[in-house]
């Protein structure tokens, strides 16, 4: 069994009466692609807030690289790159430059810093674009650069919320495939949250199902296909769907 890298125990987080997340068990692997795959609302972005110490659990815990984000959120932030769905960047600056900005904030000596920034920007194919301004990014650059951002201060893990959305079909499976090249490569772990099933299909080595914010279900797609489908092979909506309907019935009663 692969070390465990991400610990969820638990896990709840009450807004009032609303609760967004319930009672959450979950654990991620080193060096897997882990996917959270739910609609909007499922509660996807708040466990990732709790994950990285950004909102505090109302009950149950959380434990990222061994840490509890609550009490460590700043060690977690060093291990712990995120992605969110929109990046923002300085636009009057360029690629390069917001890059070698991130590295003095993380205090990567500067021929250090600009080592690896020349290196990423290569690696997310963005040498040619290094010396524009962001504000000439299409949406696909800017989170191909948001990647890059990341990976600067060399984390264990990166967490993308959405980071997909928007981006035109080429630009899709370049960035796909550039998660995957990072698993095997550097051995990060990855966990990918998105509504897009087909996305978490290609490219996640286990998914967890988000409903009405409870995991529903969690493994590969074989291992769901198996248990909600009763055959190895059948397609991830395929499965999502008949969870979905199971939740209907079941709330019926």
């Amino acid at each position: 069994m692969q070390n465990t890298v991400i610990e969820l125990k638990e896990l709840t987080r009450r807004y009032g009466d609303f609760t967004a997340v319930r009672s959450l068990n979950l654990s991620v692997h080193k060096g897997e692609i882990f996917g959270l795959l739910g609609p909007n609302g499922a509660g996807k972005s708040t466990t990732i807030l709790m994950m990285l110490g950004l909102t505090e659990p109302s009950s149950g815990k959380a434990l990222v690289a061994g840490l509890d984000p609550a009490r460590n959120p700043l060690e977690v932030k060093r291990r712990v790159g995120y992605l969110p769905e929109d990046v923002g960047f300085y636009d009057n600056r360029t690629g390069l430059e917001n890059l070698l900005y991130t590295g003095r904030l993380n205090g990567i000596p500067e021929k250090e810093a600009q080592a690896r920034a020349h290196n990423l920007l290569k690696k997310v194919g963005l040498s040619d674009a290094a010396h524009k301004k962001t504000s000439t990014y299409s949406r696909g650059m800017r989170q191909r650069l948001g990647l890059a951002d990341v990976l600067m201060k060399q984390p264990e893990i990166i967490i993308l919320d959405e980071p997909t959305s928007g981006i035109d079909p080429q630009g899709l499976r370049f960035f796909l495939d550039l998660l995957r090249t990072l698993r095997k490569e550097e051995g990060l772990t990855i966990l990918f949250s998105s509504h897009h099933l087909q996305q978490v299909e290609q490219v996640c080595d286990r998914v967890g199902l988000f409903v009405q914010g409870q995991l529903r279900a969690c493994g590969s797609l074989q291992e769901l296909s198996e248990q909600w489908l009763k055959r190895p092979n059948g397609a991830l909506e395929e499965v999502y769907n008949c969870i979905l309907a199971h939740q209907l019935e079941t709330e019926k009663l």
